[in-house]
């Protein structure tokens, strides 16, 4: 789903997800009808000694109102979480790409994760504990707000009860949540960061488990989508983290192929398949008088028709692949690559051609690296 920027704090560009638009009426829905008035009024008495004139409340469009203005609430208040978690990581010099709300909640977007424990901690904890003081703000307000402002005095009411909810919610072992993300910064104190971020994935998928049991047996729609979130999520980075650990001191440079099949673009389809077979290389730079023009592939043949094999040349099927410098660090190319069409690059050194990068040569030098490990270990 589309994402549309909606602010800018700090810099950070903050933006709102389609899933969230949808959500936003059901959520303000949910909150102004039924027992929810009333229960959440008790609550809040009980804590903060306020009463409420249910009736009030709940006459004409009053529900609606304050159903409105409690979800907005809600996601001002997610976005200042996460403002929290991105505020702690520029004091580290960490540079956040985006804040973006969806129907889940918030996710800022650190260009690099601190590998670091205590940083990572202290990233971590900063969302929770600005929330504990969101709630506290809100509290005051419900104390300070006059009885004939009821509306105002409810919503404060509940989102310092919300924020409360949200900060120990969050702070749940459930890798990559903020609290799975804590236990991996302490379990990194003492362990790789790779083993760390194995062990809080795997607990990461435990809770996605229970928290899809649970969803199903009380028919809970977003907690359903929070497990798959967690469990796609922790196995995700687990694999990230394990990718890093592979490449960590490779430059792009290290495991390039150095002396690529090349292909002139003025080739026609036909002659580049009678080139695959006498190369033995799936994937062969372009050329174009004597130029390095961009990269062909077996996939990219297999998209011509059979009958266009003698008349379509090279150079209307290549493409046109980002330049890549030799220095370069091999993962961080990988990741950038992997948004791209393709894991395949050009790569130079000083502006001189120097070889070509493919899927093939990440596989490879992986498979280098595990075995060279695995024999290290024996």
């Amino acid at each position: 789903m589309r994402s549309y920027t909606v602010a800018n704090i700090w810099g950070i560009p903050i933006r709102i997800n389609t899933s969230l638009l949808i959500f936003l009426p059901i959520l303000a829905w949910l909150i102004g009808s039924g027992q929810q008035i009333e229960l959440y009024a008790g609550v809040i008495e009980r804590f903060t000694g306020i009463g409420f004139d249910i009736a009030r409340l709940r006459a004409g469009s009053t529900p609606w109102l304050i159903g409105v203005v409690a979800a907005v609430g809600l996601f001002v208040s997610v976005t200042v979480h996460e403002l929290g978690h991105s505020w702690v990581a520029m004091r580290y010099g960490l540079e956040i790409e985006s804040i973006t709300l969806w129907i889940l909640g918030g996710l800022a977007a650190l260009k690099t994760f601190p590998k670091e424990w205590n940083r990572e901690f202290w990233i971590a904890i900063a969302g929770p504990v600005t929330s504990v003081l969101v709630a506290a703000v809100c509290y005051a307000a419900v104390l300070v707000v006059p009885e004939s402002l009821p509306v105002p005095r409810f919503v404060f009411g509940w989102l310092a009860i919300v924020n409360v909810t949200l900060a120990v919610f969050n702070l749940l072992p459930a890798f990559p949540m903020d609290g799975g993300r804590i236990l991996r910064a302490l379990l990194a104190r003492s362990r790789p960061y790779g083993t760390a971020t194995r062990i809080a994935a795997r607990i990461g998928v435990g809770f996605a488990f229970l928290f899809a049991i649970v969803a199903v047996l009380n028919f809970q729609l977003i907690l359903l989508l929070l497990a798959f979130f967690i469990y796609g999520a922790a196995t995700t980075e687990s694999k990230a983290v394990l990718l890093d650990e592979l490449l960590e001191g490779l430059t792009v440079g290290d495991i390039m192929t150095r002396e690529p099949a090349t292909v002139d673009a003025t080739t026609t389809v036909e002659e580049f398949g009678r080139l695959l077979l006498r190369d033995r290389e799936s994937v062969h730079l372009v050329t174009d008088g004597g130029m390095p023009a961009g990269l062909v592939t077996l996939e990219d043949l297999r998209a011509v028709k059979r009958t266009d094999h003698a008349t379509i040349t090279v150079r209307e099927i290549m493409r046109d692949v980002p330049r890549i410098d030799a220095t370069a660090d091999a993962f961080d190319t990988l990741v950038s690559l992997q948004g791209a069409d393709g894991i395949d690059a050009i790569v130079e050194r000083d502006g001189a051609l120097v070889g070509v990068l493919s899927e093939a040569d990440y596989a490879h030098a992986m498979t280098i690296q595990r075995g060279f490990r695995s024999s290290v270990g024996g």
